[in-house]
């Protein structure tokens, strides 16, 4: 079987819908040492691939040379929010480079953050390219490009230099030329790589262990583990997920979600690296079912459950707030 079962949707006492996913777990040597469903599955990563887009912003020196931070290197590997924080770093960066929004390939949005969003139209202001949730991600490759001295304009084209950068890591990662693998356009219109859950999960095993070809390669992606580490609500935002399980395991367990279901993560102290992907590309089921691969793998401590109790089966709402269901997991 492709693709597994791995979590239902309850309402009341009778299953209103199921999710499929496939799930991968690699050692840094490149094996699969446990999951669900054919790790063979293609498919986008997506955002999930971010950590590695950011290398790149560390290894040439740019950061520091426009004064960049933590803060910054957790905004490369981010799909933020747009809260006012989000916000404010991505203005701050774009004056450091010396550009204006509009240099940003990213198509203007409103934050995905609620409250943020309403607080913009309540101020009487419309959507921006800084409030796109790839926006950081955008800031490190033009970064890139300046500090390489290569043109900005266009660095969202395959043939870039920025990406072909980039994909140098990803073949440093993968153990093979990332240029042989297919290529679509992201909704945020840089190229993204398609590549099996299995190999993504082997690339994210190897940055888990910075087990790459340079030293200078390593110590760049132990700094990105640091950033992401220090700064989760960077990444995703307050009170996502992501945030809540890097600070639950004390950044133990590294996670990173994609569109359309995706999720990525990594296990420094370990090497380990996982690919989770959702048949329908439904992100509800997403959490439910990695905290539930977590489980199997006894990556969780007591302490860790404890805070993480509210996402192992994740309630349906009514309209006025009442639990009417959940989300649960199909594995214990």
């Amino acid at each position: 079987m492709v693709y597994e079962k791995v979590a239902e949707v309850w309402r009341g006492s009778v299953v209103e819908s199921v999710h499929f996913g496939v799930a991968a777990v690699a050692n840094a040597d490149g094996k699969i040492v446990h999951g669900w469903g054919d790790p063979a599955v293609v498919t986008y990563p997506r955002s999930a691939l971010k950590p590695i887009q950011a290398v790149a912003l560390v290894e040439t020196g740019a950061h520091r040379e426009y004064g960049l931070d933590s803060r910054h290197i957790a905004l490369a590997c981010a799909s933020h929010r747009g809260e006012s924080f989000h916000a404010d770093l991505v203005d701050d960066w774009l004056k450091r480079l010396g550009l204006s929004e509009q240099a940003l390939a990213c198509g203007p949005d409103f934050p995905g953050d609620p409250e943020a969003a309403h607080a913009l139209i309540r101020a009487g202001r419309g959507e921006s390219r800084i409030y796109h949730n790839c926006s950081g991600k955008h800031c490190g490759f033009m970064t890139v490009a300046r500090h390489m001295g290569w043109q900005v304009d266009g660095y969202n084209d395959l043939d870039h230099p920025a990406q072909q950068r980039y994909l140098d890591v990803l073949s440093d990662l993968l153990g093979r030329d990332a240029r042989t693998l297919a290529f679509g356009s992201d909704q945020c219109t840089l190229p993204c790589a398609a590549l099996s859950v299995g190999d993504m999960a082997v690339a994210m095993a190897r940055f888990a262990a910075a087990r790459v070809s340079s030293a200078d390669r390593k110590a760049s992606i132990l700094l990105i583990h640091e950033a992401m580490r220090g700064f989760p609500r960077y990444v995703s935002g307050t009170g996502q997920p992501n945030e809540d399980l890097i600070r639950a395991t004390a950044g133990r367990v590294l996670v990173k979600t994609g569109a359309e279901g995706y999720l990525a993560a990594f296990v420094p102290a370990s090497g380990l690296g996982m690919a989770l992907k959702i048949a329908d590309g439904s992100p509800r089921a997403r959490i439910v079912v990695f905290l539930a691969l977590l489980r199997e793998l006894k990556l969780l401590d007591a302490a860790a459950e404890k805070s993480l109790i509210g996402l192992f089966e994740v309630p349906v709402f009514n309209s006025v707030g009442e639990t009417v269901g959940c989300i649960r997991p199909c594995r214990p």
